[in-house]
């Protein structure tokens, strides 16, 4: 249940913290539609002060300050238990021209924005990283923050993941295997902390945003969103909407998918088969396949030559590896991997090709490297499946028996092939969890902003389709669509010059891109590096 965020968002799937899975929404997402508690509305909850911030420098010399945040368990009851909240800072790198504070969720859920914000600063745009402070947080239940965490030890974590087919269960055995694992979980996670489970809602985290907006001193807010960071992002906007200053929300999910339509009844389809993850991952699957057989293979590991050719060994791999597995790397595992490292263009596309390729010549193919160490004291925070679960399944509905999974494995492979098979298993571990969200935010999502919200969206996004930035678009009350015409899961690490000018005009100044605005990504995948500019039509080679 890891989730990029949507980053990569899914329970079966591959790191959170590492920048191949940012952010994976799409990693997945968790719901139960039977356990899910009230929905957020009567009167507001009772005001509680803002935290207090002790900002120290992370590490000895570091550029990055640290800060530890207490707030309620439960804004209801502001008097009652508190939590910690674990925050990073980077300054502004121009003081005498610091405009304020941004603050970034790098998405999940289950994003551990204290080593991701360090990990992927360097893809702010320049102008953003002199004019405001950037801040980022462990949301409430992950990561160094108060936690969800249903094991003893990392040793009793690790036991219950092998526990479990990797990626995606295949066949009989090891379906009922998956659903053994995830009851198993879910009764893990209630004995150890219930009512921490109730708490970790998006309402619950917005509610926290607020109230570090104003633990910084900022009277409005300046946020940048990043697959489920843009669930938080929108829902921040309506329960709050006065107090928007700027909000980028990039690789978007649709905000009906997540909630389905705000229906009590039991969900038909899961959250991401909604929300179209199964059809956006098959074709960029399939771009991914046809710009490799378009390169020599040289230029792609994988290539068989021709667009046709490469499409047909990568069947006939599928095939052979669901009939006898390579090691470790059974049909699942490497349908998990593939999927997640369709997040990252650079490097991840070539890497992902040099893997398939390895297993084509029949030998075990080397994982992808971790990503280095960040300046934190915690950079390898626990950031186990349970947590972006307590989120999933709490609030977004999915279906409760596990019998329903099977007939929509096989109906999303009719439409989507492997990455149907894939995004449906992704919050397969729904069924049995325990506790619902106490309290949920399922809209209205067009509330009026002082300012427009500017939405990206990228046409190839193997977990938030291009679709779901459209329908978020629509959604709010005001909101300008900025497309990204290139691959990957956000365009902050998969980057168009032109996108970063118009975020950083906006964000600074408040200047929106001209309607209809289309930028190009910088360096598509399998070509040579050429020559990008800006300008709104973006710059850059469009891509095949």
């Amino acid at each position: 249940m890891r989730i990029s965020g949507i980053a990569g968002m899914a329970w079966a799937s591959g790191p959170l913290a590492g920048r191949r899975c940012q952010g994976a929404v799409v990693a997945a997402v968790v719901t139960c539609s039977a356990v899910l508690a009230s929905a957020v509305g009567g009167p507001p909850a009772p005001p509680s002060p803002a935290p207090r911030l002790a900002w120290h420098p992370c590490v000895p010399g570091g550029r990055f300050d640290c800060a530890t945040a207490k707030v309620p368990l439960d804004y209801r009851n502001p008097g009652g238990r508190t939590i910690e909240l674990a925050l990073v800072k980077r300054k502004a790198t121009g003081p005498g021209r610091r405009i304020g504070t941004l603050f970034f969720n790098p998405g999940g859920p289950g994003g551990p924005g204290t080593v991701q914000m360090p990990q992927n600063y360097a893809f702010f745009p320049r102008e953003v990283r002199e004019r405001f402070d950037i801040v980022s947080w462990d949301p409430r239940g992950i990561g160094s923050s108060t936690a969800v965490n249903c094991f003893a030890s990392r040793k009793e974590a690790d036991a219950w993941a092998a526990s479990k087919p990797a990626g995606l269960p295949v066949g009989e055995a090891q379906r009922a295997a998956w659903f053994v694992a995830y009851r198993d979980l879910a009764r893990r996670c209630e004995r150890r902390d219930p009512a921490l489970l109730r708490h970790v809602s998006t309402a619950d985290t917005a509610r926290d945003l607020d109230g570090l907006r104003r633990a910084v001193g900022e009277p409005r807010l300046t946020y940048l969103g990043t697959s489920y960071g843009t669930i938080l992002g929108a829902t921040y906007a309506n329960l709050f909407p006065g107090r928007v200053r700027a909000m980028v929300l990039d690789s978007n999910i649709d905000p009906q998918a997540w909630t389905n339509h705000a229906s009590d009844a039991a969900p038909r389809l899961t959250t991401f088969l909604r929300m179209g993850s199964d059809r956006g991952a098959a074709a960029v699957l399939d771009r991914f396949l046809a710009l490799c057989g378009s390169a020599t293979s040289a230029g792609c590991a994988f290539s068989a030559g021709s667009p046709k050719a490469t499409r047909e060994k990568f069947d006939r791999l599928m095939r052979r590896l669901r009939a006898h597995p390579a090691g470790e790397w059974t049909y699942g595992r490497t349908v998990g991997d593939v999927v997640s490292s369709l997040y990252v263009v650079r490097p991840g596309w070539t890497d992902l090709a040099g893997r398939l390729q390895s297993l084509w010549q029949g030998r075990t193919p080397k994982p992808p490297p971790a990503p280095p160490e960040q300046p934190v004291p915690r950079p390898n925070p626990y950031t186990g499946e349970e947590q972006a679960g307590a989120v999933v399944c709490g609030e977004s509905p999915n279906p409760r028996a596990p019998g329903a999974y099977r007939a929509l494995e096989e109906a999303a492979a009719v439409r989507a092939g492997d990455a149907g098979r894939y995004w449906t298993w992704a919050t397969a571990g729904c069924t049995s969890w325990p506790a619902g969200a106490a309290e949920r935010y399922r809209g209205p999502w067009n509330r009026p902003t002082p300012h427009p919200v500017l939405v990206v969206g990228t046409r190839y996004d193997p977990a938030t389709p291009y679709a779901d930035a459209q329908a978020l678009a629509g959604e709010l009350a005001d909101a300008r669509l900025l497309t990204h015409d290139g691959y990957g899961h956000t365009e902050l690490i998969n980057p168009s010059a032109c996108v970063k000018d118009h975020e950083s005009r906006y964000l600074i100044d408040g200047t929106l891109p001209p309607a209809g605005t289309t930028c190009r990504q910088d360096r598509p995948p399998f070509a040579a590096p050429e020559p990008s500019g800006g300008g709104a039509t973006g710059g850059g080679p469009r891509p095949p």
